[in-house]
């Protein structure tokens, strides 16, 4: 049995880790192993009421509480329309027809939301609704804002870009299969890449080393620690790395297919939902490796988790189109 959350495990990451080459193929990709990109397993019928309160919301495949506003944004299935909703009036939600199909949410400047979407970026104002859009080349995958403004977008053919304020392009490195999600930890860029099942940091002007993120990689999310947290979806398994250079810093088991991810800054928590049990796990990282501090019921397919970084408050949003879960921080408290 292969060792899991030990320092023996961060060393077996290590030395897994290899330099991409880029290496093209006939159809002018990298000519390396992939798979299909791992996805949510299919969530039973509830047993348990949910906990929190329920709101309702449609299938939703990606979620983010804005962290200026606090207004949670949801975007549904089709990845046609996002529903702003503000925590003070849940019941009155703002939709918006979105101009292009998103594949994915990210925070912007204050006040702002980010969507990819194929050959632009949409910019969504939290408050009011407001759209505008920064031309990409490309299908976007996945977007990040850095501390300057900047963006870093990542497209379907594995190309990273990064995006002066004016939307003008200042960095291209090419050599993925895929961008599929995005994280920047201080002057670090690391990207996922689902279909080589891989995470791997972008330097200046090419890729850097690429470590191997479990059987089936799902989701990433950093956390202001500089630690880049990955969804072992398809091997059951989180991932902690940090980057520069990228290193396996904790692995340990999470059953029941853990998919999506939220941070918690208030606490220093990572949740994780569990589509098979239909449940959303808390764990503190601190002491190098995960130990559970909060286990909650949830809505039917929870493919999409947030946090409200002013409050705690934590949300859970069903692909099923069974809702909205709004979990209090003072719930979890008396939950623990």
């Amino acid at each position: 049995m292969r060792p899991r959350g030990s320092v023996a495990s961060a060393f077996f990451g290590a030395a897994a880790l290899v330099v991409l080459t880029g290496c093209a193929g006939d159809d002018g990709g990298p000519d390396v192993p992939t798979r299909e990109p791992a996805t949510a397993a299919v969530s039973p019928a509830t047993t348990a009421t949910p906990a929190g309160r329920v709101l309702p919301a449609p299938a939703t495949s990606a979620l983010l509480a804005e962290r200026a506003t606090g207004r949670v944004a949801a975007l549904d299935t089709a990845g046609t329309t996002l529903t702003l909703i503000d925590p003070a009036a849940p019941a009155a939600p703002r939709s918006v027809t979105l101009p292009a199909t998103g594949a994915g949410l990210a925070q912007g400047v204050p006040g702002e939301i980010l969507v990819a979407a194929p050959n632009r970026v949409l910019r969504v104002d939290a408050a009011t609704g407001t759209l505008t859009e920064t031309p990409v080349d490309g299908d976007v995958r996945s977007v990040q804002t850095r501390s300057d403004g900047t963006l870093v977008v990542g497209t379907a053919d594995g190309t990273v870009r990064v995006l002066g304020a004016d939307g003008t392009v200042t960095r291209t490195v090419t050599g993925l299969v895929s961008a599929d999600a995005i994280a920047v930890t201080g002057e670090d860029i690391t990207v996922l890449d689902r279909r080589q099942t891989a995470v791997v940091s972008v330097r200046e002007d090419a890729l850097g080393l690429m470590l191997r993120a479990g059987d089936g990689a799902a989701n990433l999310v950093a956390d202001p620690q500089g630690r880049i947290i990955v969804t072992d979806t398809a091997g059951g398994e989180l991932l902690v790395y940090s980057a520069g250079p990228l290193v396996l810093r904790q692995r340990f088991p999470v059953p029941s297919s853990p998919y999506a991810l939220a941070y918690d800054p208030r606490s220093d928590t990572v949740w994780v939902s569990c589509t098979q049990s239909n449940e959303v796990v808390g764990y503190d990282l601190s002491t190098g490796i995960g130990v559970e501090v909060g286990r909650f019921p949830t809505l039917r397919q929870p493919d999409a988790v947030t946090v409200d970084e002013r409050t705690g408050d934590l949300y859970v949003a069903s692909a099923a189109g069974d809702g909205l879960q709004r979990i209090g921080a003072d719930e979890r408290k008396r939950g623990q």
